[in-house]
């Protein structure tokens, strides 16, 4: 394929590096919103949608959509759009099922509702799951980065004497080194606030190579009589070619990707749960869904399709066997000015930044939640000030980013084997997705889900897709419906359908069969060594599964021995962890949401219908959690001692920056004031003599 270097101009050079130093310096300065981890990772719970539904829009139009989209328009046309139009496929069970459970238990990472709904050892099995997963997805950014960046620099350089040679890996590294800085000491708000300006700016960049290509070319009906009849259609061929097939990418993205980035992305999880109630989280996915995403699909892919016509009139000018990862780039660099070409590139810089600072603010968060705390209460019997406490865990949180910083550029090498973004982004969703994604689903939306089931779920079914690695032919080419095989890559996304059937598989089993090992346990424990057998099972357990990761038996050996390990480890969860179902179930599945309400608020929940107020504020002496508002206000708002009271300043353009939720305390009888304490004052950022609305909340 070719290869191209130093496109571009000085004067794009400059944009670039103006839009970096500019960037960084508007996410440093929302840290003062950082007082606590809450406010670092969650943003403080203040957001409203229209916020929440353009940073949703930065996150989901990442750099790799870009390259990889216009990658796939280049090879296949018009259905590089049929991947991005497939996240409506599980909405709804989002927005009226995970959502609400997520906001309304408190919960601050997944691997917490793994505790709260299973059990500590579930929540360690899915915290190992979640990080490969986090960590995979932001070194796949960084690779798209990478890639994106090369064709603008030269193949060697020297610098103050000392002679460089241009690297990928390299490059990767200086990138990673900058997007650790910003997101370091920027954390949830920061990286909102400037997804709000990057959400604008990739919609208005994508649209501007569109329109700049059409006039390069001579308008679009010239663009449309260039592409060749198969590039129009809206999808794929059913099961061919290997690299982008319907089936492969329906499995893949439709299913394992869409379930996966909505219910397991730590990064869109924490985007919600920033949003100031579940309301305003429904609206921000339903307007992101209906509008921005379709929206979307014609940013990202459009270069590809311009790319393609300018190949069939001027093959001199882009050459049918140009790099498809480069196509952005390249075809950016030839419809456009010098200036404009940087403002495009830098664009694309955007959408690195907000999808990988999102994840490595996320990765550090399960870090903080599911690691540091959980070992720190272990260790650690001195007790620390809510200050003390806070302040240790900023740090550890910084740290934490730099780490996983690192181990994200180092996750770039694997990925980098593939011939393209797409195939290494295809693979890694089939095969880290599968496990984690079908445990929450089916943890969420079916009663009968037990501890057991999942723990033999997780176990089972990583099990099983190790072997689908080590012999794609026969198990992963039972579901192949026809693909062909490509044995460097085999089954790069039909492999999502055997993973998810075989994980589904032990899921099912392990719950149908609950009553049955509560019955074999109860005999085990009759026996005078029952400990010793349990011992002995989880010892076989680990001696299988090896044998299982090392590959060192034949396979139907090794298939066999994989069912009677999950046998062994259901039996054994079911003899070690104490399982209450139905505590465990009560407000955590979607058949419990009112419990869950009333777990967030503490006590019973208010419905009546209220209005908003506009009010002046005042300080009050006391730092107690409660705000107090007149008699008149109360009444008008619907409101109860003890209701959930959202307060933030009246203008709308702030998007609930400055803003704070409290409780209704005491009623007093100065109409139009509420009584704040310093701490409010300080949480809301509130200006002196601005007015506030508030609202009941519940």
């Amino acid at each position: 394929m070719e290869v191209h270097h130093s496109l571009g101009t000085t004067t794009d050079w400059v944009v670039m590096v103006i839009y970096f130093i500019a960037i960084m310096i508007f996410g440093s300065y929302f840290s003062k919103y950082n007082r606590t981890t809450t406010d670092f990772f969650f943003g403080g719970r203040r957001f409203a949608w229209w916020l929440i539904a353009m940073s949703i829009l930065a996150t989901g139009v990442s750099s790799h959509s870009f390259i990889k989209y216009s990658a796939k328009g280049f090879e296949a046309g018009f259905s590089s759009t049929m991947t991005y139009m497939n996240d409506w496929f599980f909405v709804p069970f989002f927005i009226f099922g995970w959502l609400p459970i997520i906001v309304y238990t408190k919960i601050r990472s997944i691997p917490e509702y793994f505790e709260r709904r299973f059990s500590v050892l579930t929540r360690f099995l899915a915290t190992l799951l979640l990080l490969f997963y986090m960590i995979g997805y932001v070194g796949i950014g960084f690779l798209t980065m990478g890639k994106a960046i090369l064709p603008l620099l030269p193949p060697e350089f020297t610098l103050l004497g000392v002679h460089f040679n241009v690297t990928l890996m390299g490059l990767i590294f200086v990138i990673g080194l900058i997007v650790g800085i910003y997101i370091t000491y920027g954390g949830q708000t920061a990286v909102i606030f400037t997804d709000l300006v990057q959400g604008f700016m990739l919609l208005f960049a994508g649209l501007l190579v569109f329109v700049l290509g059409l006039d390069y070319l001579g308008g679009f009906k010239v663009f449309w009589n260039l592409l060749p009849t198969e590039w129009k259609l809206p999808l794929a061929h059913f099961n061919d070619p290997p690299g982008f097939n319907f089936v492969g990418i329906f499995w893949q993205d439709t299913v394992a990707g869409s379930v996966g980035f909505l219910f397991m992305n730590m990064g869109l999880v924490m985007r919600f749960m920033a949003c100031k109630s579940v309301d305003e989280g429904r609206k921000a996915a339903i307007f992101n869904i209906l509008f921005l995403v379709p929206l979307s699909a014609i940013v990202v892919g459009n270069a590809g399709w311009i790319g393609k016509a300018i190949s069939s009139v001027n093959p001199s000018v882009i050459t049918p066997n140009t790099n498809p990862d480069e196509i952005f780039v390249v075809v950016s660099n030839i419809i456009s000015h010098p200036g404009v070409f940087g403002f495009i590139m830098a664009s694309l810089a955007a959408a690195l930044m907000s999808t990988v600072s999102t994840l490595l603010n996320a990765t550090a968060a399960v870090y903080i939640n599911d690691i540091h705390r959980p070992v720190k209460k272990w260790l650690t019997k001195k007790a620390q000030s809510w200050k003390e406490a806070n302040e240790q865990e900023l740090l550890s949180a910084r740290i934490a980013t730099v780490v996983l910083t690192f181990l994200s550029v180092l996750s770039v090498i694997p990925f980098s084997q593939f011939p393209t973004i797409y195939e290494a982004h295809g693979y890694f969703h089939s095969t880290l997705t599968p496990p984690l994604v079908t445990a929450i689903f089916l943890g969420v939306f079916w009663k009968r889900y037990t501890n057991a089931a999942v723990i033999g779920t997780l176990v089972g079914g990583v099990a099983l897709m190790v072997l689908g690695m080590y012999y794609p032919r026969p198990l992963i080419q039972i579901f192949d419906h026809g693909t062909a095989f490509d044995p460097v890559h085999p089954y790069t996304y039909i492999g999502a359908l055997y993973n998810l059937f075989v994980c589904s598989l032990f899921a099912v089993l392990a719950t149908l069969t609950t009553k049955l090992q509560i019955q074999i346990v109860g005999k085990i424990e009759k026996q005078e060594n029952h400990r010793l057998i349990m011992s002995t099972f989880i010892a076989a357990s680990c001696l299988i599964f090896t044998m299982i990761v090392f590959n060192l038996a034949s396979l139907p050996v090794l298939f066999i021995l994989t069912f009677v390990m999950v046998a062994l480890v259901v039996l054994a969860a079911n003899y070690y962890i104490e399982y209450n179902h139905e505590k465990k179930i009560d407000g955590l599945t979607v058949w419990s949401i009112n419990k869950a309400k009333e777990y967030f608020k503490g006590s019973k929940i208010n419905d009546r219908e209220g209005e908003k107020v506009k009010v002046n504020w005042k300080l009050k002496d006391g730092a107690d959690d409660t705000v107090h508002f007149a008699k008149n206000d109360m009444k008008r708002m619907s409101a109860e001692v003890g209701d959930l009271v959202y307060i933030c300043d009246v203008r709308r353009y702030f998007g609930g920056l400055k803003s704070v939720h409290s409780i209704y305390g005491e009623p007093h009888d100065e109409d139009s004031a509420v009584y704040i304490s310093k701490e409010h004052l300080a949480q809301g950022q509130f200006g002196k003599g601005k007015m506030l609305t508030a609202e009941k909340e519940m």
